[in-house]
This record gives structure tokens, C-alpha cells and sequence, in this order.
């Protein structure tokens, strides 16, 4: 949710975020709610923001007992890749935060972005290559989910790169977009496209020339 804007500013909140949960954040969540009191933003997100995030992690938590059940809620072995999965549990917090009558404003709305809406859906795309693939850098937690499903998570420095390598035809970042890459890096490996996210990545974010 904080994987926007520069580095340093991403790593600040983060470690402003494990000091307030004292080095343990699922047992801070698991016990979060309206009576917590935080002082806590990112951006343009600002200390309600994130206090609802809390409440609605805290809230799905103990309903489906982890992130994950509620994600497999929504996802179904039958789709090509994740577009439906990422669409069910953006929508779920979504009505989440309207059953509260919580305001869905502009960051909320960033947080849970919704493919079938245009949006290219990186950061939720970069969380799943985390939990799906297992390597020196992702995490494989989720196993439940196959690699091929995954979506490239795209940024400028990906969408940069990948029109250089013609990895892609469109010039707007966009689910349309990452779905097309994805499809390109498919040609090079069918069973696990989305590999080459961190090498094109780093390219972009160095502003390599070539």
C-alpha cells in the first residue's frame, strides 16, 4: 500500500510503521481499532486513511483468519490470469469501507484500485509476485496460486523500458498495458513471465541508456 513515490520516503513510513507496532505488525493489526490512536500518514494519505486500512486489515483478519483467504475468496483456477482475483478483493474492502460508511475517497480508492477501471494495479501486482513466486527475492507464501497467473507489476521505469524492448504498442500505463507485456514476457517463459520484473525494473529505475 506505501509502494509509491521515492525510495527513502517508502522505506521512512515503513520503519515509522514497524516502531509503532513495536516489531510485531499482525499482532498490532490483530488488535486494532477504532479506540487506537495513530499519527501516521504517507503522502497523500493522511492518518484516517490509514486508520481505516487498519480497521478493515484488522476487520478481514478475524473474519477469514489471514489476507490470503480473503484474496482466494475471489480467485478461480478457470481465469487466465488475476484481473478477476485483484477486481473481487479490491471490491471487497471497497464495500467494506461503504458498509462502515466510511468515506471512499481519493486514497482509498488508490489503495484498492480496480483493474476492470483501467488501472494497471501495481502495487497489488508487485504484493502477489511476493507472496506467489519463490525465489532469492519473493516470498512464496501463496502456493495455492500459480505463477503464470501473475501480472507484471507496471510503473513509469517498467512501462519505459518495456516500449524500448517492444514489450508493448500502448503509450498510457494501464491494465491493458501490464496485461500485454505480461503476454510478450510469456514468449521467453510461459510458465513464470513476471521473473523478469526486478531486471527490468532496475534498468528503469537506473535510467540506463540503451
Amino acid at each position: 500500500m506505501f509502494a509509491y513515490g521515492k525510495i527513502n520516503q517508502i522505506i521512512s513510513t515503513l520503519n515509522k510503521f514497524i516502531q509503532l507496532s513495536e516489531n510485531n505488525p499482525y499482532e498490532y493489526l490483530l488488535h486494532f481499532d477504532k479506540r487506537s490512536k495513530i499519527h501516521f500518514s504517507h503522502r497523500f494519505y493522511s492518518n484516517d486513511d490509514i486508520k481505516n486500512l487498519f480497521l478493515a486489515i484488522n476487520f478481514f483478519i478475524k473474519k477469514y483468519g489471514s489476507i490470503k483467504k480473503v484474496f482466494l475468496r475471489g480467485y478461480s483456477a478457470e481465469d487466465k490470469n488475476l484481473k478477476n482475483a485483484i477486481t473481487n478483493f479490491s471490491n471487497t474492502f471497497l464495500s467494506y469501507f461503504k458498509d462502515q460508511e466510511i468515506e471512499i475517497n481519493h486514497a482509498l480508492k488508490f489503495m484498492f484500485p480496480l483493474p476492470t477501471k483501467g488501472s494497471a494495479c501495481k502495487r497489488l501486482n508487485l504484493f502477489l509476485r511476493w507472496m506467489i513466486r519463490k525465489d532469492n527475492i519473493d516470498f512464496g507464501l501463496w502456493s495455492e496460486i500459480p505463477k503464470n497467473k501473475l501480472i507484471i507489476p507496471v510503473d513509469t521505469h517498467i512501462a519505459r523500458i518495456s516500449k524500448k524492448l517492444r514489450l508493448t504498442k500502448r503509450k498510457i500505463v494501464s491494465w491493458n498495458m501490464a496485461e500485454e507485456i505480461t503476454e510478450n514476457l510469456k514468449k521467453f517463459d510461459s510458465n513464470d513471465p513476471v521473473k523478469y520484473d526486478f531486471s527490468l525494473c532496475h534498468i528503469g529505475i537506473k535510467k540506463s541508456k540503451f
